[in-house]
C-alpha cells in the first residue's frame, strides 16, 4: 500500500500553501481524484510562464516514495504562455485525468519538490 496522499488531497493542500505564502492560485482543472497526475502552472509579472510536470517515477527516492516530485516541462523553464498552453493540451489529449493548478507570483515562485537533476 502506497503512503502517497490522492491528488485531490494534495492539490487542496498546496493551493492553501500558495495562498499562504502570498500568492495566487487556482483550480483551472479537476482530474482524476485518486491519482490523477498534476500539472502546475506558475505565471510571473513578466507573464513568462513555467510549466511543471510531476517527475517520472524513477526520480523518487525509494525512503520517500510517498512525495510528489516535479520537474520543469522546458529547459529555459519560464518559456511564452501560448507554449505552455499548447503542451498542456497535448497533456490532456494524452492525459484526461490531468489536475492543473494555476499560480501567479510576481517573482515566479512554484513552492513544488522538485526532482533533483541527475549528476
Amino acid at each position: 500500500m502506497s503512503d502517497r496522499v490522492t491528488s485531490e488531497f494534495w492539490v487542496a493542500a498546496y493551493l492553501r500553501r500558495v495562498r499562504i505564502e502570498g500568492a495566487f492560485a487556482v483550480l483551472r482543472r479537476r482530474g482524476a481524484p485518486e491519482a490523477g497526475a498534476i500539472a502546475v502552472v506558475v505565471v510571473r509579472r513578466d507573464r513568462l510562464a513555467a510549466l511543471f510536470l510531476q517527475a517520472p517515477q524513477s526520480a523518487f527516492d525509494t525512503a520517500r516514495p510517498g512525495d510528489r516530485l516535479f520537474v520543469p516541462a522546458y529547459p529555459d523553464v519560464f518559456v511564452e504562455e501560448r507554449r505552455v498552453d499548447e503542451k498542456l493540451a497535448r497533456e490532456i489529449d494524452f492525459d484526461p485525468d490531468l489536475w492543473i493548478v494555476d499560480v501567479e507570483d510576481r517573482d515566479g515562485r512554484s513552492f513544488l519538490d522538485l526532482a533533483s537533476a541527475p549528476g
